[in-house]
């Protein structure tokens, strides 16, 4: 029995993938082109698309599709564009599993800590409730399509994940150059808290997840220790063994150069508790930022 995996070829799906193979898992990724070996199914949100049989029999779904968020500016037609491939992805998906005679035991589906909004310093867990802006609003519309697939029987986790630290990508990925330089610098107030997650533990707790079969609705895939951007900063200057810039970059000179993606995404707080992983027993194996950069660098 197989775990059907969409967006295999992104950051967090490579990672998983090869997770999931290490640990005696048969997996089936989801492409939108033409399958070019045993183990990829054709399907296309797009035109609503998918390879039925492909799905039939397998024990589990890990649905994380859609546009990158940090990719390009927002303006209002890639906003759209990070909405339509979310909503639409999913929805195919989900109503295919409700077509299956036999359906899988749980779908994993992706979201994220900004369906909280900005929390400033609060530390907040899975029983609060959504914030507000644009992200908060997208994570709301995801995960609503994700939960219908419980009318067909299907367990249903919507992952909330954090930052994932890897150098071949993502936000660490994109500014470690300029760390490297020694020209890393504080964001906006260097106040706000980022919750991170190494992509070791991103991909253990997905495997958790997928196991453990009293899990369901909303977890925090976040590293238990939050840090405020000053201290990430810091942190990561010390990891790469260069100084940092103590001048913190400007919010207006943030927002002037990346727009709405720098107000939405970079400057927001989110001081985030994994509960629900704690309370299930899973071990984080880089609980500490510093752990996790030196285990990724």
């Amino acid at each position: 029995m197989a775990i059907i995996v969409t967006g295999a070829s992104g950051l967090l799906g490579s990672a998983l993938v090869e997770a999931l193979r290490a640990d005696g898992q048969e997996v089936v990724k989801l492409v939108r082109r033409e399958p070019r070996a045993a183990d990829e199914a054709f399907w296309q949100p797009a035109e609503q698309e998918i390879d039925q049989a492909a799905l039939e029999g397998a024990e589990g779904v890990v649905h994380l599709a859609g546009a990158s968020v940090g990719d390009r500016r927002w303006t209002a037609e890639y906003k759209r564009e990070l909405l339509d491939s979310r909503v639409s992805g999913t929805r195919v998906l989900v109503d295919a599993l409700g077509r299956l005679s036999q359906p899988p035991e749980v779908l994993v589906s992706a979201s994220g800590v900004d369906f909280y909004g900005d929390t400033g310093d609060r530390v907040i867990d899975e029983s609060q409730g959504k914030g507000t802006g644009f992200l908060a609003d997208l994570c709301e519309t995801w995960e609503h399509e994700a939960r219908k697939a419980g009318t067909a029987g299907v367990r249903t986790v919507q992952a909330r994940t954090g930052m994932a630290l890897s150098k071949r990508g993502g936000v660490l990925g994109r500014v470690l150059p300029i760390f490297r330089m020694g020209l890393g610098a504080p964001l906006g107030s260097g106040r706000q808290y980022w919750s991170w997650i190494s992509v070791d533990d991103w991909t253990g707790a997905v495997l958790h997840l997928l196991k453990n079969r009293d899990i369901e609705g909303p977890v925090n895939l976040t590293s238990p220790s939050p840090v405020t951007n000053a201290e990430f900063t810091r942190t990561l200057g010390k990891a790469l063994r260069k100084g940092t810039v103590p001048i913190p970059v400007p919010a207006f000179a943030l927002s002037a150069g990346l727009g709405e993606f720098a107000r939405g995404a970079l400057l927001p707080g989110h001081r985030i508790m994994p509960k629900k992983l704690l309370d299930s027993g899973y071990r984080f194996a880089h609980p500490s930022l510093g752990d996790a950069l030196d285990a990724v660098l």
